[in-house]
C-alpha cells in the first residue's frame, strides 16, 4: 500500500503533477478558514480539450499509484470545465475563457494562496 498523504502534501503534489504537464496559471487555494468541504483547492488551466484531457489522466494515474480514489467528478474536457473531488482537496481544470468566466479566484478570495505558477 501507498503512503498516506495529508490534504496539504496531496495539493502539492496535484500543483507539481499539473506543472509538469505543462497546466497553466496553477493556484493553489487554502480554504480552511472559508469552508468546510474541503481544505484546498488547486486551479489549473489547460489550453485545449486535448491538454485538459492529458492533465485528468495524469491526475487518474497518480492517485492509482498513490492508492487514493476520486470521489467524484464533474464536468468534462469537452465543457471547459473539470471538477474532481479528492476528499481535502477538490481539483479544477478549466479551459482559459471558462476559468475568466467562473472567476473562482474572485469568488474564493477570502481563501490563502499557497502556491501560484504562472
Amino acid at each position: 500500500m501507498a503512503e498516506r498523504l495529508d490534504a496539504a502534501d496531496l495539493a502539492r503534489r496535484i500543483v507539481d503533477l499539473l506543472s509538469d504537464k505543462q497546466a497553466d496559471n496553477i493556484l493553489l487555494l487554502d480554504i480552511r478558514k472559508v469552508a468546510t468541504f474541503a481544505d484546498y483547492f488547486v486551479i489549473a488551466s489547460g489550453t485545449s480539450e486535448r491538454q485538459i484531457n492529458a492533465l485528468l489522466e495524469a491526475i487518474r494515474e497518480e492517485l492509482k499509484t498513490m492508492d487514493l480514489k476520486m470521489r467524484h467528478q464533474e464536468g468534462s474536457a469537452e465543457s471547459g470545465w473539470v471538477l474532481l473531488d479528492l476528499g481535502d482537496v477538490v481539483l479544477h481544470i478549466f479551459a482559459p475563457e471558462e476559468r475568466e468566466y467562473y472567476d473562482l479566484e474572485s469568488l474564493w478570495q477570502a481563501a490563502t494562496p499557497v502556491v501560484r505558477i504562472q
